[in-house]
């Protein structure tokens, strides 16, 4: 292709993803005719978290303006442009606060905002754009003849272009939801709760999707109170028998935004794919996890905090994450997140970052792209052993959100938890779910409750999930894998419950892993391992084996880049 002119580009999903892929044809001049632009509901840029479909007014994101990837024109100048009186307190004079994290409907109306300014440049640069709004996209079918895909739309009507990128986002899976009164598979859209609920509720999770559903289950019963720092809550009278129980696995509560030092994400956190070639070619053909994890981790800790890089200098990941667990281990985890808090409130008073938890977070970013080159073993090392210390930590609450879960914990009308990695759910016969669970004192419940929300946040999904037959039938993409190093460690996992292990042609064992197979530009991979050409995959959950890290806009804007730069020198 090089400097050849681009026929037509699809992005089916009109919501963040699509809005970076947007950005980065614009920036880095790709030459094409035309972009079609595919979006289900009815605004481009806000996706499911940042409209009406995954927020209220009260959701807040875990972002704050300086941290959001560079678009055209930064977020005070947006408010400064559009002055709008639905968010007062995120106005002064015109410019916020960068370090105050968005409300996530302004957030996006921003990103909205941003995605028609690049629309406008794209004409500028002579590409016809089409905005296909309230255009839901129901199969992909690839034209072998004519070497292009046809993209079919809610009435059978087709669109003919020669590249398409899967910018789909969020996706939850409907299981019992709408079947069992009750029993709801996500908070969202959170307009779906309207009624008041005098009776405890269950939330499995507790993390940052778990707080959404807090968030709207609490205003709908009861009060918060705001004087000054403080935060109180109180219920309403016809909902005295109201509650929240928050069941996880870990125990932990999730950690509070600090104050970060470093730019948001930079591309230089993570091996270049010259490095990652290098480092396979004199390794056996795979990169380690404990490489990465000195290269992104370890090491720049020598510079920002060299007492703590001494302490752990010498530790395995094991080890490493079985101190940082213990210490969490030893407290409830309200006071530990009181702890937190504190800790986390002097950091952003100080302006002083909290080294590890942001070294933590660029790891996690960073390893996002060598990860498709790890061996099995290590995979399941790291979904084991790091993912486990690393959803706590990159979690970032914002300190609104502790001090209202603090007022609920305060006025006994929230409780957390821990249960066995054994624990259930199943829907009750007549409403709401039965929670299956084993306590931390080894006592088996089985307890019913009216409403249950599963708060688990976005899982990854499987190759079955994608909802485009075509691609499958076609054989255009396939289920991720990771081979081995050691057949021996293989062999032991045929049997295991959970992971699905196969031996190869030549007496090697490899591991599926959730989602699809993409190589390292978001190319789809057919089932013989191949280039599926001209196919992108940006929707994180159907990549989250290969791409374990879901970064919102920072991976949206690193994958559109890398997309890009493949298209205009393939």
């Amino acid at each position: 292709m090089g400097n050849q002119k681009l026929g037509s580009i699809a992005l089916i999903g009109g919501g963040p993803a699509a809005l970076f892929m947007l950005k980065e044809i614009v920036n880095q001049n790709l030459q094409v005719e035309s972009i079609y632009i595919f979006e289900k509901n009815e605004r481009l840029g806000v996706g499911m978290p940042y409209g009406k479909y995954g927020s209220c007014n009260e959701h807040l994101a875990n972002v704050s303006a300086n941290e959001i990837p560079e678009l055209i024109y930064d977020v005070s100048t947006y408010l400064s442009k559009y002055p709008s009186d639905d968010f007062p307190d995120y106005y002064l004079n015109g410019i916020s606060n960068p370090y105050q994290v968005l409300p996530r409907l302004l957030l996006g109306n921003y990103l909205e905002n941003q995605f028609h300014e690049y629309i406008k440049l794209a004409i500028k640069l002579k590409i016809k754009v089409h905005v296909l709004t309230e255009t839901a996209v129901t199969d992909l079918v690839y034209d072998c003849t004519k070497e292009n895909y046809k993209v079919i739309i809610t009435d059978d009507k087709e669109y003919e272009v020669g590249v398409a990128v899967i910018c789909t986002g969020h996706y939850w899976p409907i299981t019992f939801e709408g079947k069992t009164k009750g029993w709801y598979d996500s908070p969202y859209p959170p307009s779906k709760f309207d009624q008041k609920t005098n009776f405890p509720v269950a939330i499995k999770g507790a993390s940052l999707t778990a707080v959404d559903a807090v968030k709207t289950l609490s205003r709908l019963n009861g009060q918060y109170n705001y004087d000054g720092d403080q935060v109180s809550y109180v219920l309403n009278e016809d909902s005295k028998n109201f509650s929240i129980h928050l069941f996880s696995t870990g125990g932990y509560l999730p950690a509070l935004r600090f104050h970060s030092e470093s730019e948001p994400y930079s591309v230089s956190w993570s091996m270049t794919l010259d490095e990652i070639y290098d480092y396979k070619e004199k390794n056996n053909g795979f990169v380690a996890l404990d490489y990465v994890f000195e290269r992104n981790f370890k090491s720049p800790l020598k510079q920002s905090d060299p007492v703590f890089y001494e302490k752990i200098k010498d530790m395995t990941i094991e080890e490493f994450v079985e101190e940082m667990l213990s210490l969490r281990k030893e407290l409830d985890s309200f006071t530990l997140f009181r702890a937190e808090y504190l800790e986390a409130k002097k950091s952003i008073d100080r302006r002083m970052s909290i080294s590890w938890k942001e070294r933590l977070a660029a790891f996690s970013y960073a390893m996002n792209y060598p990860a498709k080159h790890f061996s099995a073993e290590d995979m399941l090392r790291l979904r084991k052993v790091l993912m486990p210390l690393i959803s706590v930590i990159i979690a970032s609450l914002p300190q609104e959100s502790y001090k209202e879960i603090i007022a609920l914990y305060e006025a006994g009308v929230i409780e957390h938890i821990q249960v066995d990695r054994d624990s259930h759910v199943e829907p009750h016969a007549d409403t709401g779910a039965i929670y299956c669970y084993m306590d931390i004192q080894g006592k088996k419940h089985e307890q019913h409750y009216q409403l249950y929300i599963d708060g688990t946040g976005q899982q990854p999904l499987e190759f079955n999930d994608l909802p485009f037959e075509a691609l499958k039938d076609q054989g255009l993409i396939s289920t991720g894998y990771l081979n081995f190093k050691d057949s021996n460690e293989g062999e032991k996992y045929v049997n295991e419950k959970n992971i699905t292990v196969k031996r190869d042609s030549n007496n090697g064992f490899y591991m599926y892993v959730k989602g699809l197979s993409i190589n390292d530009y978001f190319q789809a991979l057919d089932a013989f391992g191949n280039v599926t050409k001209n196919l992108f995959i940006m929707a994180v959950p159907f990549i989250g084996g290969l791409n374990p890290d879901y970064s919102g806009l920072d991976f949206c804007d690193t994958a559109s880049r890398r997309i890009v730069k493949f298209l205009k020198n393939p």
